[in-house]
């Protein structure tokens, strides 16, 4: 594999698209989980399945669109999708669950009927649900790498606000944090992490990887930089494994990624036995 990682260009692509992925989604998602918003991802990625339907279904239509990359339009249906689960939230205060799996409904809907009139399931469009060793472009690598710029960016100088909107809200609001703003931001980078993973993971698995890592580093770690540490850890031997066991066994990524990402969860619940202080609560961040 070495040699041909080498040789062929389309394994470079996928391999450091795929480092640059395991480093984001769980830094995203350490987030993500002790805010309470893990279906968020689910949702999203259904949303930036419609983006890709959409997109497919313009590019067979339309000659001058054939060229259309469609991470462009996945991403930016995901960004919409994140924008509007924030108004939902806002417009059901007392309910801000159900703002998930309406989005998470009108993605699923909008991309049923894009899939059927663009003719079906191809295999491109398997690629994005499922991930693809092979699928990753110059282009594809290029976006992730701009995304993983400005997600490890934003989180790098609001991570004092993030840390307490997380933890504590209502101090977070009376300190002067600017909540709203804050909020609606950190749902947008949940959108272009879900856009930048799926191309390797796939849209259906892409919360898993979101999840999982830090499902199993919460186990383990002592305060929340750790977590964040352990997530990434995982993340990354979660990915690279993965990428190279669906290298061997000619099998889609995502599939492997996840259940390595089970595995190393399962035995960090093992583990927890040997280190009885180790959990991650509101009082050790």
């Amino acid at each position: 594999m070495i040699a041909a990682l080498f040789h062929y260009h389309f394994l470079q692509n996928t391999f450091l698209a795929g480092i640059l992925i395991g480093l984001i989604a769980p830094l995203i998602g350490s987030f993500i989980v002790v805010r309470r918003l893990s279906l968020i991802a689910d949702a999203l990625s259904h949303v930036t399945l419609s983006g890709i339907a959409i997109s497919l279904f313009l590019s067979s239509k339309l000659s001058i669109l054939a060229g259309l990359n469609p991470l462009y339009i996945g991403t930016g249906f995901s960004v919409l999708g994140s924008v509007l689960i924030e108004r939902l939230r806002g417009v059901y205060r007392h309910y801000e669950e159900l703002a998930i799996p309406i989005i998470m409904s009108g993605g699923i809907g909008i991309g049923l009927i894009f899939i059927s009139v663009a003719g079906g399931y191809n295999v491109d469009l398997m690629n994005y649900l499922f991930g693809s060793v092979s699928a990753v472009s110059q282009a594809d690598l290029w976006l992730i790498l701009g995304i993983a710029v400005i997600v490890a960016a934003v989180i790098l100088l609001l991570y004092k606000e993030l840390f307490l909107l997380s933890f504590d809200e209502e101090y977070a609001k009376v300190s002067g944090i600017p909540a709203k703003t804050i909020h609606l931001l950190f749902m947008v980078l949940i959108a272009l992490v879900i856009s930048a993973a799926m191309r390797i993971v796939g849209i259906m698995l892409v919360s898993a990887l979101i999840t999982l890592p830090v499902a199993a580093s919460i186990r383990i770690s002592r305060g929340f930089k750790q977590t964040i540490l352990f997530s990434v850890l995982f993340g990354e031997i979660s990915v690279l494994g993965g990428l190279v066991t669906a290298f061997y066994l000619n099998l889609p990524p995502g599939g492997t990624i996840v259940v390595i990402s089970i595995v190393i969860l399962l035995l960090a619940v093992y583990m927890k036995r040997f280190r009885p202080g180790a959990g991650l609560n509101k009082k050790k961040v």
